[in-house]
């Protein structure tokens, strides 16, 4: 499909025909210069170069992502690979032997783990699998050697080593992503994990306090010594935040006035900023706090000076001294949305109030407002049964 590709045209007007999966827009300035539009990525594209190598077939090259380069950047750089074709370089030859002399080794170390470094909370997670089983196992193949077959004996080994199929699932996506990233180099064509089957285990535990139990909780909460880390449970539980979202916060990113929570977008889960309404009893614990103008952090290891990394030594304790010894933190965040959804709200406040993404998310929820309902309709119940004369 030849068009008149402008910058314009390429910001606004990338789509694909309904019905199709992608179209091909030919520029019309610059010959065999194209941008392929996907319908999974819409509004964005990637620029290709079309040429025949010599013995005659026809042949791609990547050029670059329309989010990453200018249109004139693009054609600039298109006209440079034209140019080094018609001087007899086969771009394509040179990318095959590449690939087949770089090895799995050599693209987790040189590509792989410092792009995870810059841009993955998850780098020491990434690095560990690495180190420990990923190369030991594939290290010495090269990315041709790397096939669906060997990476499924690979996963499968892992829950036969004794691993949870979730932890399993951990590895194999890490190497579909680091494949990922080896197309995206132009090492390989194609990912041969792309729609990879996982083992998907529903590992959702979803934990909920009932009332004898959060009297419970909150009878240590309120009288253990270590306060700030009492403090931390209950602005969790007060603020339905995760635990390195409480952990990271900043004095900073409080506004008293407002009574808001500000949590920035490289401390979200979502990666987007939140902004959390600060209720009376999270208002309380920031009341208590003695680090405000002191440090930067609202909680602070007094022995150290610095925020906390970690709470589990003291949690453990707290949840035997409650008789809760299989609360987790992070059931303290499923325990606030019961709260609100028991209470009448709606999951749609639910799902913002968590800063869930979507709402399949926060649908979990959704057998407490069926709960809720039920005594709701009980109520009708109650009038009915007492209407009227009684039954002999």
């Amino acid at each position: 499909m030849r068009v008149r590709l402008t910058q314009d045209f390429i910001n606004n007007d990338l789509a694909v025909p309904e019905g199709r999966d992608r179209v091909e827009l030919l520029d019309d300035q610059t010959e065999n210069f194209f941008i392929e539009v996907r319908a999974s990525n819409p509004g964005k594209g990637t620029f290709w170069v079309r040429y025949r190598d010599p013995s005659g077939t026809t042949r791609y090259v990547k050029v670059g992502k329309s989010t990453e380069l200018s249109l004139m950047e693009a054609r600039a750089k298109a006209k440079e690979i034209k140019a080094s074709i018609a001087l007899g370089t086969d771009p394509r030859a040179e990318i095959n032997a590449r690939r087949n002399m770089i090895t799995v080794t050599e693209l987790f170390e040189k590509y792989v783990l410092p792009h995870s470094k810059a841009y993955k909370r998850s780098y020491a997670r990434d690095l560990e699998m690495w180190k420990l089983r990923i190369q030991p196992a594939m290290g010495h193949l090269l990315l041709t050697e790397v096939t669906r077959r060997n990476v499924q004996i690979f996963h499968a080994g892992l829950v036969d080593e004794g691993l949870k199929p979730a932890t399993a699932d951990l590895y194999a996506k890490c190497i579909r992503w680091a494949l990922s990233l080896a197309v995206e180099y132009q090492f390989i064509e194609t990912n041969p994990l792309a729609k990879f089957k996982l083992f998907h285990p529903d590992n959702r535990k979803e934990v909920f306090l009932d009332e004898k139990q959060l009297e419970q909780l909150m009878a240590v909460l309120r009288t253990d010594p270590n306060r700030t880390i009492c403090q931390i449970a209950i602005y969790l539980l007060s603020c339905g935040c995760r635990l390195n979202e409480a952990l990271s916060a900043t004095w900073g990113q409080i506004d008293k006035t407002n009574r808001i929570w500000r949590i920035p977008a490289s401390n979200s889960k979502g990666k987007r900023l939140r902004v959390v309404p600060l209720n009376d009893s999270a208002f309380n614990v920031l009341e208590q706090l003695d680090t405000e103008g002191k440090f930067d952090y609202l909680f602070v290891n007094k022995r150290t000076g610095k925020p906390y990394t970690t709470i589990m030594k003291v949690w453990e304790r707290l949840r035997q001294k409650a008789g809760l010894p299989h609360l987790r933190l992070h059931d303290l965040r499923h325990s606030y949305a019961s709260f609100l959804v028991n209470n009448g709200r709606t999951l749609y406040e639910v799902q913002q109030l968590l800063g869930h993404s979507s709402s399949k998310v926060t649908e979990r929820y959704s057998h407490l407002s069926l709960s809720t309902l039920q005594e709701a309709a009980n109520t009708a119940s109650v009038i009915i049964q007492g209407a009227g004369p009684k039954a002999a």
